[in-house]
């Protein structure tokens, strides 16, 4: 669910380089299909309505808008409002039970049960999220472009700021840029029943009883946490010929601070399978990740349709032991004079962290980290779909997206217990995307 969460936030320093390679590939559907060009110092627009839903799990609808504008001295701004909301139910890590499960809401008020048999599912998911982004780029010299940018992005619970900065130089008459950039996030978690204290069991019970509050705080450590995230990226962007250019990426990110999820706990189990208690998770409090991406786009000839295919690559490694490949093609497709198909296809692995575990038997240490939440766990995610586009009058541009996710979590090496052997412990997440947007 994280990465529907995120479906548009961070514009940050990725984005913001991205913007000039993204100019570079001049074999667009929309220049290929002839429309008019606006005026520079015009207002463009862009909108999108999206619509995320999991089967029996956490559905997400989301709506932007976000606008450019071009000036005189071919300084851009660009602004973008993002709001969306997400509703429904969220899996909280326990493992599948032969038997009826009680776990206490994360807020300490009420509690809810989960059938044996089922995925425990915490049904009171839901949030609201208002982001902002604003991005100014201006040309520094004949062969340096600058760009600066902000992000503010509010929720029920969490906050997060950021700022970015970064150049782009172009050479070899315009064939060839390197981008360098650097920006930084601060976040602040404030749950709704504060902090979890990690590896505290989880109080279960009856929550109107006198003592049930003073019990409930024992086991919080706060009522706000903070983390920051530091990325650095330098990037190359290569025109081979009229028909094909390349993109090449390193990213390297800091992040320290408070880095478990405060809405997940972790089966601690008998020698029979049965669970005992839930204690909430402990993650390390600092992740270095880093990334190489490569993409390549070209543009066909008429024999060919005139497609534009488009092929990346991005291997992905930290010091929590992920990694994870993901392969993205794209094949955009002219269908008559005005409008376009795009048939897209995404493939996803990772690697489990190497403190994931799905439930642990006894109690641990109280140093010692775990997490039994299936997305830093071992999975296999497919994304297929496709978008179609028409151009309208002046250059405007309606299109139609609509995406299949089906993600396939392992058992990431462990055993399973013999009395939870006959049960589905690792259940596939599918997932169905509709997106409609308008460009203007």
């Amino acid at each position: 669910m994280n990465d529907v969460k995120n479906i548009s936030k961070n514009i940050n320093l990725k984005a913001a380089l991205s913007v000039a390679a993204g100019a570079l590939f001049g074999t667009s559907v929309v220049t290929a299909l002839g429309s008019q060009a606006k005026e520079a110092d015009e207002w463009q627009f862009e909108s999108a309505f999206l619509v995320y839903s999991e089967k029996d799990r956490v559905s997400a609808t989301e709506a932007i808008i976000a606008g450019s504008k071009t000036f005189d001295n071919d300084e851009v701004l660009n602004l973008k409002l993002t709001i969306d909301a997400l509703t429904g139910a969220s899996a909280n890590g326990a493992i599948v039970q032969p038997l009826a499960q009680t776990f206490t809401r994360p807020s300490g008020n009420g509690q809810y049960v989960t059938p044996a048999g089922e995925t425990p599912l915490d049904d009171t998911f839901k949030d609201t999220r208002v982001q902002i982004n604003g991005q100014w780029t201006q040309p520094l010299s004949e062969s340096i472009t600058g760009s600066v940018g902000g992000h503010l992005s509010k929720e029920y619970d969490y906050l997060s700021l950021g700022v970015n900065g970064n150049l782009a130089y172009d050479f070899n008459r315009n064939n060839s840029t390197i981008s360098m950039g650097l920006s930084y996030f601060q976040d602040t978690f404030t749950p709704e029943g504060g902090i979890p204290k990690p590896l505290s069991p989880m109080l279960i019970g009856d929550s109107s009883s006198p003592d049930w509050n003073a019990e409930f705080a024992k086991t919080r450590i706060s009522d706000s946490e903070d983390k920051s995230t530091t990325d650095m990226l330098v990037g190359f962007t290569q025109v081979i010929n009229r028909r094909m250019i390349t993109a090449f990426n390193y990213s390297y990110s800091m992040v320290d601070g408070y880095l478990t999820d405060p809405f997940k706990v972790v089966s601690v189990l008998k020698a029979d399978g049965i669970a005992q208690e839930y204690i909430y998770e402990n993650r390390p409090g600092s992740r270095v990740k880093q990334s190489a991406f490569m993409q390549a786009k070209y543009h066909f000839d008429a024999s060919f349709l005139n497609t534009v295919a488009d092929v990346s690559y991005r291997y992905m490694w930290d010091d929590w032991a992920i990694n994870s490949h993901t392969l993205d093609t794209r094949f955009t497709i002219p269908v008559g004079a005005t409008s376009y198909i795009e048939p897209h296809i995404r493939y996803y692995q990772q690697s489990a962290a190497d403190f994931f575990q799905p439930y642990v038997i006894d109690k641990l240490a109280h140093t010692h980290f775990v997490s039994a939440d299936y997305r830093i766990g071992e999975m296999t995610a497919v994304t297929v779909g496709a978008k179609y586009g028409v151009l309208l009058n002046d250059g405007n541009e309606l299109s139609f997206r609509f995406e299949y996710y089906r993600q396939m979590p392992t058992d990431s090496g462990f055993v399973d217990v013999i009395g939870l052997n006959s049960l589905h412990l690792y259940p596939v997440v599918e997932a169905v995307i509709a997106q409609v947007s308008y460009s203007f």
